[in-house]
This record gives structure tokens, C-alpha cells and sequence, in this order.
């Protein structure tokens, strides 16, 4: 059974910085692709970053470009979310999600975290 852990939410200022975790067990985490998605209250999940199996590919939502930096260590499990110069608008629960494949145009995701909630003070 594929379990997905994310770690590292909080509260914090506009401007400040924050690094999410997501912890992953259940299956090979180096063959599949994984990514961040968020969803705010009262709107529908958006998809913030995702990384190749190996590390070699990522992409990011264009509202995040320049602020969030997605990782990864295989030898961990462990897939990272460093997100910078937050705003007000970054407030969401923040799920990370395992991928069928390794990487591709249309990633399907299969597995879901229950998430982690980051909130910024204006």
C-alpha cells in the first residue's frame, strides 16, 4: 500500500520562505514521477510542481515560477517543496502525489497525501 506523508507546513509572513516534505513508502520511489498540488478553500485542487523519477525533468505552475523549486532524494523517498517570497495567495493545503510513469506529457496520478497546510499572513 502506497503511503505519502507531507511535513513542513505553518504559519507564515509574506516574504518568508518554506520547505515541504513528502515521505513515500509502498512501492519503488525512484521509477515514478511525483508532484505538488494545492487546493485553497472553496476552490478546486491546482497543480504547483512536478520532478521526473530521476530527477532529470521538472515544471512548475506559471504563478510559481521563480518562487518554488521542487527535489528530490531517492535514497530518502523523500520529495521537497522549497517555495520562497510567499504571498498572502499561496495560503492552501498542500497534498504531494506519486505518478504512474516516470515522466511524461499527461502524468497520471495515482497516489495522494492527506496534506499539509501553509498559511501566510499579510
Amino acid at each position: 500500500q502506497v503511503q505519502l506523508v507531507e511535513s513542513g507546513g505553518g504559519l507564515v509572513q509574506a516574504g518568508d520562505s518554506l520547505r515541504l516534505s513528502c515521505g513515500a513508502s509502498g512501492r519503488t520511489f525512484s521509477d515514478h514521477a511525483m508532484g505538488w498540488f494545492r487546493q485553497a478553500p472553496g476552490k478546486e485542487r491546482e497543480f504547483v510542481a512536478a520532478i521526473s523519477w530521476n530527477s532529470g525533468h521538472t515544471k512548475s505552475a506559471d504563478y510559481m515560477k521563480g518562487r518554488v523549486t521542487i527535489s528530490r532524494d531517492n535514497a530518502k523517498n523523500t520529495v521537497y517543496l522549497q517555495m520562497n517570497n510567499l504571498r498572502h495567495e499561496d495560503t492552501a493545503l498542500y497534498f504531494c502525489a506519486s505518478a504512474s510513469q516516470g515522466w511524461g506529457r499527461n502524468l497520471v496520478w495515482e497516489y495522494w497525501g492527506q496534506g499539509t497546510q501553509v498559511t501566510v499572513s499579510s
